[in-house]
């Protein structure tokens, strides 16, 4: 009976990882590509072996337990392996091997991602929104059925026939690389679609429904998922992203999930107060200002703001009061004015002009 562990030099209880880090190193010392002697392939043989049984869980404890693997589907050495150098080893170094050997990745690949810029007004940030979008996307082309051919029938290519790798010896190693021809696909096209020129993909544009919900933010990003480029080798569609841009309120101005405005009041509302009618996003609200309100002062509207994305919750907004000064008076509001200024104990002959800027000062 044949000691596997001791052929792969590791423990009894050796992980997968140590096993297939043994079998590496022993394998490159005595594969026939590399070493092309009768000892180095007998000595190969019984390595495949061993790893072939130990590597396989239920083969591994049939083992360990009988000391045999048969009946499981154990090999009988290296006359069963039909690859080679870079087959044998493709469960251990993965992408990296098929990098060093040339061979071309098959594997599914996902589709690139692709991003829309959307630009939508405060009103639609506030409450959501449904666009209609159109993106331009590489898809099959329907001419040549995505061959690229004319005759939808691309030929084998005649530098690797086929295959899409050439051969080539590298001291001990016989190394594939990539066929330049063919790019790795073992076709070329020798009769060129008129309409995608050999590509086999054109930019189709597409209509795609979007719901924006409310309280998106400048930044937003909401995803449309597999709706970006086609996968490569069968794998997925990649996703598209629309990016959220806020249009300029002329009133409004935001900040998080409140937002700002400013109004005005007249000198005598501001002094005696007043109910003054203020514009919000749900309408007209009255807000009291009381008397003798300074010009700069602020007041909250509770849950007038932006909603928080993803919740019932809103932010406020902040009315600023400015205090408007007329330009131009008449006679009649001169005098009124004069009477109060003496009646301020402002006994001095200061012009209008001058009172009014001590009267308010800091509101320019």
């Amino acid at each position: 009976m044949k000691d596997y562990y001791q052929i792969l030099g590791v423990d009894r209880n050796a992980t997968e990882a140590e096993i297939k880090k043994a079998f590496r190193k022993l394998a490159l010392e005595c594969h026939p590509d590399r070493n092309p002697s009768k000892e180095a392939e007998e000595r190969f043989k019984e390595i495949n072996e061993a790893y072939s049984c130990l590597i396989d869980p239920e083969k591994r404890a049939q083992y360990d337990r009988y000391g045999t693997a048969e009946g499981v589907g154990v090999g009988a050495g290296f006359s069963q392996f039909t690859g080679g150098f870079s087959d044998i080893f493709e469960d251990i170094f993965g992408d990296f091997f098929s990098a060093f050997t040339g061979r071309r990745a098959t594997r599914p690949v996902k589709g690139s991602d692709l991003r829309y810029d959307l630009e939508i007004t405060l009103e639609e940030s506030a409450f959501g929104t449904e666009k209609t979008i159109e993106i331009l996307r590489w898809e099959d082309c329907t001419a040549c059925g995505g061959t690229g051919s004319r005759s939808k029938m691309p030929s084998m290519c005649p530098d690797c026939r086929g295959s899409g790798q050439i051969r080539f010896q590298q001291g001990f190693f016989s190394v594939s690389k990539t066929c330049s021809r063919c790019k790795g696909y073992g076709k070329v096209i020798l009769d060129p679609c008129s309409v995608c020129k050999g590509e086999g993909k054109t930019k189709i544009p597409r209509k795609i429904h979007v719901k924006v919900p409310p309280g998106v933010d400048v930044g937003s990003r909401l995803k449309m998922s597999r709706e970006g480029e086609p996968g490569l080798y069968g794998g997925p569609p990649g996703d598209l992203y629309i990016v959220i841009n806020i249009k300029p309120h002329e009133f409004f101005r935001r900040e998080g999930t409140d937002i700002y405005c400013d109004i005005n009041v007249t000198f005598p509302q501001a002094v005696l107060g007043a109910e003054v009618e203020v514009p919000t996003l749900n309408g007209v609200r009255k807000l009291k200002i009381p008397p003798g309100t300074q010009p700069g002062t602020t007041f909250r509207l509770k849950n007038e703001g932006i909603p928080r994305l993803g919740s019932r919750m809103k932010g406020d907004q902040i009315v600023t009061v400015n205090v408007v000064i007329p330009k131009h008076v008449n006679q009649r509001q001169r005098e009124l004015i004069e009477e109060l200024a003496r009646i301020s104990g402002d006994e001095n002959h200061m012009s209008l002009k001058d009172r009014l800027k001590n009267i308010f000062a800091g509101t320019a």
